[in-house]
Protein backbone atom coordinates (compact mmCIF):
# COMPACT_ATOMS: atom_id res chain seq x y z
CA UNK A 1 0.00 0.00 0.00
CA UNK A 2 2.91 2.23 0.92
CA UNK A 3 4.19 1.73 -2.30
CA UNK A 4 1.04 2.31 -4.33
CA UNK A 5 0.58 5.80 -2.42
CA UNK A 6 4.18 7.05 -3.10
CA UNK A 7 3.85 5.96 -6.86
CA UNK A 8 0.50 7.88 -6.77
CA UNK A 9 2.00 11.07 -5.20
CA UNK A 10 4.89 11.33 -8.01
CA UNK A 11 2.14 10.91 -10.92
CA UNK A 12 -0.13 13.62 -9.15
CA UNK A 13 3.21 15.73 -9.04
CA UNK A 14 4.17 14.39 -12.56
CA UNK A 15 0.63 15.65 -13.53
CA UNK A 16 0.68 19.35 -12.26
CA UNK A 17 4.68 19.92 -13.20
CA UNK A 18 6.04 19.81 -9.44
CA UNK A 19 7.79 16.50 -9.93
CA UNK A 20 8.96 16.26 -13.63
CA UNK A 21 11.88 15.53 -16.02
CA UNK A 22 12.69 18.87 -16.61
CA UNK A 23 14.22 20.49 -19.28
CA UNK A 24 14.78 23.47 -17.67
CA UNK A 25 14.82 23.14 -13.89
CA UNK A 26 16.52 27.05 -13.37
CA UNK A 27 12.90 28.23 -15.19
CA UNK A 28 10.90 25.87 -13.34
CA UNK A 29 12.05 26.79 -10.00
CA UNK A 30 10.12 30.13 -10.74
CA UNK A 31 6.53 27.96 -10.58
CA UNK A 32 7.27 24.54 -8.89
CA UNK A 33 9.01 23.27 -5.79
CA UNK A 34 12.11 21.31 -6.05
CA UNK A 35 11.33 18.30 -4.65
CA UNK A 36 13.49 16.19 -2.27
CA UNK A 37 12.60 12.85 0.03
CA UNK A 38 13.71 10.65 2.28
CA UNK A 39 12.86 6.98 3.41
CA UNK A 40 13.43 8.53 7.10
CA UNK A 41 10.93 10.34 9.62
CA UNK A 42 10.83 13.77 10.18
CA UNK A 43 12.31 13.39 13.76
CA UNK A 44 15.67 12.06 12.84
CA UNK A 45 18.81 13.15 11.91
CA UNK A 46 18.40 12.30 7.95
CA UNK A 47 14.92 14.08 8.38
CA UNK A 48 16.10 17.09 10.16
CA UNK A 49 19.02 17.32 7.30
CA UNK A 50 16.49 17.34 4.53
CA UNK A 51 14.38 20.21 6.22
CA UNK A 52 17.68 22.18 6.69
CA UNK A 53 18.41 21.68 2.98
CA UNK A 54 15.30 22.88 1.94
CA UNK A 55 15.34 25.79 4.28
CA UNK A 56 18.85 26.84 3.40
CA UNK A 57 18.24 26.65 -0.36
CA UNK A 58 15.21 28.73 0.41
CA UNK A 59 16.96 31.29 2.61
CA UNK A 60 19.76 31.52 0.27
CA UNK A 61 17.70 32.31 -2.86
CA UNK A 62 15.82 34.99 -1.06
CA UNK A 63 12.63 33.01 -1.78
CA UNK A 64 13.14 32.78 -5.30
CA UNK A 65 12.89 29.23 -4.64
CA UNK A 66 10.84 26.78 -2.89
CA UNK A 67 11.42 23.35 -1.87
CA UNK A 68 9.11 21.23 -0.44
CA UNK A 69 10.35 18.01 1.38
CA UNK A 70 8.70 14.53 1.56
CA UNK A 71 9.96 12.29 3.94
CA UNK A 72 9.17 8.57 5.39
CA UNK A 73 9.05 6.81 2.51
CA UNK A 74 5.85 9.01 0.96
CA UNK A 75 7.27 8.30 -2.43
CA UNK A 76 9.23 5.57 -2.04
CA UNK A 77 11.55 2.89 -0.08
CA UNK A 78 15.03 3.57 -0.66
CA UNK A 79 15.41 1.22 -4.12
CA UNK A 80 12.45 3.06 -5.34
CA UNK A 81 14.10 6.66 -4.67
CA UNK A 82 17.35 6.34 -6.11
CA UNK A 83 15.39 5.02 -9.26
CA UNK A 84 13.11 7.73 -9.05
CA UNK A 85 16.29 10.56 -8.89
CA UNK A 86 18.18 8.34 -11.59
CA UNK A 87 15.25 8.71 -13.78
CA UNK A 88 14.79 12.53 -13.05
CA UNK A 89 11.40 12.36 -11.38
CA UNK A 90 13.03 13.17 -7.79
CA UNK A 91 15.77 16.06 -7.91
CA UNK A 92 17.29 15.12 -4.57
CA UNK A 93 17.56 12.49 -2.62
CA UNK A 94 18.69 12.14 1.12
CA UNK A 95 19.51 8.24 2.55
CA UNK A 96 21.97 5.55 3.57
CA UNK A 97 24.37 4.45 1.45
CA UNK A 98 23.67 0.68 2.20
CA UNK A 99 21.46 0.61 -0.84
CA UNK A 100 23.31 2.43 -2.90
CA UNK A 101 25.74 -0.34 -3.48
CA UNK A 102 22.87 -2.10 -5.27
CA UNK A 103 23.39 0.66 -8.28
CA UNK A 104 26.96 1.73 -7.28
CA UNK A 105 29.04 -1.58 -6.24
CA UNK A 106 32.31 0.93 -5.63
CA UNK A 107 30.16 2.54 -2.80
CA UNK A 108 31.11 -1.13 -0.81
CA UNK A 109 33.68 0.84 0.87
CA UNK A 110 31.92 2.14 3.41
CA UNK A 111 30.92 -1.38 4.21
CA UNK A 112 34.49 -1.73 5.35
CA UNK A 113 34.23 -3.44 9.10
CA UNK A 114 35.68 -1.49 12.05
CA UNK A 115 37.18 0.59 9.72
CA UNK A 116 37.05 3.76 11.90
CA UNK A 117 36.23 4.06 14.90
CA UNK A 118 36.21 7.68 15.81
CA UNK A 119 33.43 9.84 14.37
CA UNK A 120 35.95 12.98 13.74
CA UNK A 121 38.81 10.36 12.01
CA UNK A 122 35.70 9.62 9.65
CA UNK A 123 34.40 12.70 8.90
CA UNK A 124 38.02 14.43 8.41
CA UNK A 125 38.18 11.58 5.55
CA UNK A 126 35.05 12.41 4.12
CA UNK A 127 35.46 15.82 4.16
CA UNK A 128 39.03 15.31 2.27
CA UNK A 129 38.88 17.18 -1.49
CA UNK A 130 40.52 14.09 -2.76
CA UNK A 131 38.70 11.72 -1.53
CA UNK A 132 35.68 13.52 -1.81
CA UNK A 133 36.96 13.89 -5.83
CA UNK A 134 37.14 10.21 -6.41
CA UNK A 135 33.71 9.21 -4.40
CA UNK A 136 31.85 12.01 -6.39
CA UNK A 137 33.42 10.68 -9.71
CA UNK A 138 31.57 7.07 -8.45
CA UNK A 139 28.06 9.00 -8.29
CA UNK A 140 28.63 11.07 -11.34
CA UNK A 141 29.36 7.84 -13.79
CA UNK A 142 26.09 6.66 -12.51
CA UNK A 143 24.23 9.91 -13.46
CA UNK A 144 24.24 11.40 -9.84
CA UNK A 145 25.92 14.37 -7.70
CA UNK A 146 26.96 14.20 -4.36
CA UNK A 147 26.36 17.37 -2.62
CA UNK A 148 27.23 16.32 0.88
CA UNK A 149 27.87 12.88 3.23
CA UNK A 150 26.32 13.57 6.76
CA UNK A 151 25.83 10.97 9.15
CA UNK A 152 24.15 8.88 12.25
CA UNK A 153 27.44 8.57 14.09
CA UNK A 154 28.51 4.77 14.25
CA UNK A 155 26.19 1.60 14.52
CA UNK A 156 26.49 -0.39 17.59
CA UNK A 157 25.83 -4.04 18.84
CA UNK A 158 23.15 -5.25 21.24
CA UNK A 159 22.89 -8.55 23.01
CA UNK A 160 21.72 -9.85 26.13
CA UNK A 161 25.38 -11.52 26.31
CA UNK A 162 28.51 -9.42 28.12
CA UNK A 163 31.24 -9.47 25.35
CA UNK A 164 34.72 -9.38 27.42
CA UNK A 165 36.07 -11.21 24.77
CA UNK A 166 36.34 -12.32 20.77
CA UNK A 167 34.93 -16.01 21.55
CA UNK A 168 31.82 -14.06 22.91
CA UNK A 169 30.38 -13.31 19.56
CA UNK A 170 30.76 -16.94 18.36
CA UNK A 171 27.02 -18.28 17.69
CA UNK A 172 25.24 -14.91 18.25
CA UNK A 173 22.19 -14.54 16.08
CA UNK A 174 22.40 -11.19 14.80
CA UNK A 175 19.76 -9.46 13.09
CA UNK A 176 21.55 -7.27 9.76
CA UNK A 177 20.38 -5.76 7.33
CA UNK A 178 20.57 -7.96 3.85
CA UNK A 179 23.94 -6.53 3.21
CA UNK A 180 26.55 -9.53 1.92
CA UNK A 181 29.93 -7.49 2.97
CA UNK A 182 27.70 -6.87 6.64
CA UNK A 183 26.90 -10.65 6.60
CA UNK A 184 30.55 -11.54 5.77
CA UNK A 185 31.83 -9.38 8.40
CA UNK A 186 29.44 -11.08 11.37
CA UNK A 187 29.95 -14.25 10.00
CA UNK A 188 33.88 -13.82 10.22
CA UNK A 189 33.81 -13.36 14.06
CA UNK A 190 31.63 -16.35 14.64
CA UNK A 191 28.08 -14.52 14.83
CA UNK A 192 25.01 -15.87 12.93
CA UNK A 193 24.05 -13.18 11.22
CA UNK A 194 20.37 -13.20 10.40
CA UNK A 195 18.86 -10.33 8.06
CA UNK A 196 15.44 -9.14 8.59
CA UNK A 197 13.51 -6.48 8.12
CA UNK A 198 13.60 -3.28 11.02
CA UNK A 199 9.81 -4.18 11.73
CA UNK A 200 10.40 -7.76 13.02
CA UNK A 201 13.13 -7.16 14.85
CA UNK A 202 11.53 -5.93 18.27
CA UNK A 203 9.63 -9.32 18.27
CA UNK A 204 12.11 -11.45 17.46
CA UNK A 205 14.43 -10.48 20.25
CA UNK A 206 11.08 -10.62 22.36
CA UNK A 207 10.30 -14.09 20.60
CA UNK A 208 14.09 -15.25 20.73
CA UNK A 209 14.14 -15.69 17.41
CA UNK A 210 17.25 -12.93 17.34
CA UNK A 211 19.53 -12.64 20.44
CA UNK A 212 21.23 -9.58 19.31
CA UNK A 213 21.15 -6.73 16.35
CA UNK A 214 23.10 -3.90 15.65
CA UNK A 215 22.07 -0.03 14.86
CA UNK A 216 22.66 3.27 15.17
CA UNK A 217 22.04 5.12 18.79
CA UNK A 218 18.92 7.03 17.29
CA UNK A 219 17.43 3.82 16.07
CA UNK A 220 17.92 1.73 19.37
CA UNK A 221 15.92 4.25 21.20
CA UNK A 222 13.36 5.03 18.53
CA UNK A 223 12.80 1.10 18.21
CA UNK A 224 12.78 0.69 22.08
CA UNK A 225 15.62 -1.92 21.68
CA UNK A 226 17.03 -1.41 24.74
CA UNK A 227 14.41 -2.52 26.11
CA UNK A 228 15.09 -5.89 25.27
CA UNK A 229 18.87 -5.83 25.66
CA UNK A 230 21.07 -5.99 28.59
CA UNK A 231 24.16 -4.18 26.55
CA UNK A 232 25.52 -2.40 24.11
CA UNK A 233 28.24 -3.48 22.73
CA UNK A 234 30.23 -0.28 21.30
CA UNK A 235 31.25 -2.45 18.27
CA UNK A 236 31.43 1.15 16.14
CA UNK A 237 31.78 -1.57 13.37
CA UNK A 238 30.21 0.81 10.61
CA UNK A 239 29.27 4.26 10.54
CA UNK A 240 25.40 5.17 9.17
CA UNK A 241 25.95 7.46 6.62
CA UNK A 242 23.75 9.88 5.27
CA UNK A 243 24.38 10.78 1.49
CA UNK A 244 22.38 14.31 0.10
CA UNK A 245 22.44 13.30 -3.68
CA UNK A 246 20.72 15.49 -6.99
CA UNK A 247 20.54 13.85 -10.34
CA UNK A 248 23.34 15.14 -12.01
CA UNK A 249 21.43 16.44 -15.33
CA UNK A 250 19.38 18.48 -13.16
CA UNK A 251 22.62 19.92 -11.48
CA UNK A 252 24.34 20.77 -15.07
CA UNK A 253 21.03 22.63 -15.67
CA UNK A 254 21.14 24.90 -13.27
CA UNK A 255 22.80 28.59 -13.47
CA UNK A 256 25.84 29.24 -11.46
CA UNK A 257 24.50 31.28 -9.25
CA UNK A 258 22.22 28.26 -8.26
CA UNK A 259 24.57 25.29 -8.29
CA UNK A 260 26.35 28.14 -6.02
CA UNK A 261 23.02 28.06 -3.35
CA UNK A 262 22.46 24.55 -3.90
CA UNK A 263 26.06 23.30 -3.14
CA UNK A 264 25.97 25.83 0.09
CA UNK A 265 22.92 24.55 1.40
CA UNK A 266 24.17 21.26 1.42
CA UNK A 267 27.74 22.04 3.70
CA UNK A 268 25.01 24.12 5.61
CA UNK A 269 22.65 21.20 6.32
CA UNK A 270 25.49 19.02 6.59
CA UNK A 271 27.61 20.57 9.60
CA UNK A 272 23.75 21.20 10.97
CA UNK A 273 22.89 17.36 10.91
CA UNK A 274 26.52 16.96 12.34
CA UNK A 275 25.46 18.57 15.49
CA UNK A 276 22.49 16.96 15.67
CA UNK A 277 23.90 13.52 15.22
CA UNK A 278 26.40 14.49 17.76
CA UNK A 279 23.59 15.76 20.39
CA UNK A 280 21.41 12.67 20.14
CA UNK A 281 24.28 10.15 20.46
CA UNK A 282 24.89 11.76 23.86
CA UNK A 283 21.13 12.22 24.80
CA UNK A 284 20.06 8.53 23.77
CA UNK A 285 23.01 7.24 26.00
CA UNK A 286 21.35 8.75 28.69
CA UNK A 287 18.44 7.21 27.77
CA UNK A 288 19.92 3.91 27.11
CA UNK A 289 22.06 3.96 30.56
CA UNK A 290 18.75 5.06 32.59
CA UNK A 291 17.00 2.33 31.57
CA UNK A 292 20.05 0.09 33.45
CA UNK A 293 21.22 -1.26 29.91
CA UNK A 294 24.93 -1.26 30.10
CA UNK A 295 27.69 -0.21 27.96
CA UNK A 296 30.45 -2.19 26.88
CA UNK A 297 33.45 -0.14 25.32
CA UNK A 298 35.88 -2.04 23.26
CA UNK A 299 39.34 -1.75 23.84
CA UNK A 300 42.23 -1.72 20.62
CA UNK A 301 43.32 -4.91 21.24
CA UNK A 302 39.75 -6.27 20.75
CA UNK A 303 39.34 -3.33 17.78
CA UNK A 304 42.50 -5.08 16.22
CA UNK A 305 41.15 -8.73 16.75
CA UNK A 306 38.21 -7.82 14.90
CA UNK A 307 40.17 -6.31 12.12
CA UNK A 308 42.00 -9.44 11.87
CA UNK A 309 39.31 -11.96 11.54
CA UNK A 310 37.28 -9.58 8.71
CA UNK A 311 40.50 -9.25 6.58
CA UNK A 312 39.01 -11.87 3.78
CA UNK A 313 36.07 -9.35 4.12
CA UNK A 314 38.76 -6.38 3.74
CA UNK A 315 39.98 -8.06 0.78
CA UNK A 316 36.73 -8.28 -1.12
CA UNK A 317 35.81 -4.27 -0.19
CA UNK A 318 39.30 -3.65 -1.77
CA UNK A 319 38.68 -5.59 -4.89
CA UNK A 320 35.07 -3.98 -5.55
CA UNK A 321 35.91 -0.56 -4.57
CA UNK A 322 40.14 -0.59 -6.45
CA UNK A 323 42.77 0.01 -5.30
CA UNK A 324 43.27 4.07 -5.21
CA UNK A 325 39.98 4.33 -3.10
CA UNK A 326 40.62 2.04 -1.24
CA UNK A 327 44.01 3.22 -0.15
CA UNK A 328 42.35 7.11 0.34
CA UNK A 329 39.36 5.97 2.83
CA UNK A 330 41.41 3.83 4.97
CA UNK A 331 44.58 6.32 5.08
CA UNK A 332 43.22 7.67 8.35
CA UNK A 333 42.43 4.36 10.35
CA UNK A 334 44.00 3.48 13.55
Amino acid sequence: MKKITGMLIIVSLLLCGCVQKIEDPAEASAKYPWIIATDSPKDTVTGLFAHKFAEEVERLSNGSIHMEVYENGTLGSDRELIESCMGQDIPFVLQNTAPQTNFMSRLAIFDLPVAYTEIDKLRETLDDPTFMDMINAVYQENGFRLLAMGDQSFRVMTTNKSITNIQDFQGQKIRTMENPYHIAFWQSIGANPTPMTFSEVYIGLQQGTIDAQENPYEVIVSGKIYEQQDYIVQTNHLPHLLSLIVNDDFYRSLNSEQQKIVDTAAENARNYARKQADQRVSDRLDIITGSGTKIIELDAAMIAKLRKQAEPVYEEIQKQAGDALYEAYTKRMR
